[in-house]
């Protein structure tokens, strides 16, 4: 995933049926994890169990990387293709974000990123 400069996920959300695992590759990202706040930058990982409420941001003026590996994988190129199709257009809506995440098994939180 490349998180652009000074962007975040606007919506945060929690998984039910999956955890994650955040690689970092190139430029520092901060994620949130249930009321966290961790800088994650090459080399570093960070391990988000299923349930647990969180979001990111890139506040820098560089894009960052990370691999996300989720466990078991269930989620496909279809839910990043529609993600895509949502931000090309400038800041997404967060419902329709919302209506997105629902649909691929991922749960918005309303309120702030987590």
């Amino acid at each position: 995933m490349t998180i652009q400069p000074n962007a975040r996920m606007p919506v945060p959300h929690y998984h039910e049926s999956w955890d994650e695992t955040i690689l970092g590759l190139s430029g520092v990202t901060r994620w949130t994890l249930a009321g966290r706040e961790v800088d994650l930058g090459p080399g570093e990982s960070l391990f988000i169990p299923r349930g647990a409420v969180h979001g990111f941001q890139n506040s820098t003026e560089e894009a960052a990387t990370c691999l996300c590996i989720l466990t078991p994988g269930v989620l496909g190129p279809g839910y990043f293709q529609e993600l895509a199709a949502l931000v090309a257009g400038g800041a997404p809506d967060p419902a329709r974000m919302g209506e997105v995440m629902r649909r691929h098994g991922l749960v918005p939180v309303p309120g702030p990123a987590a």
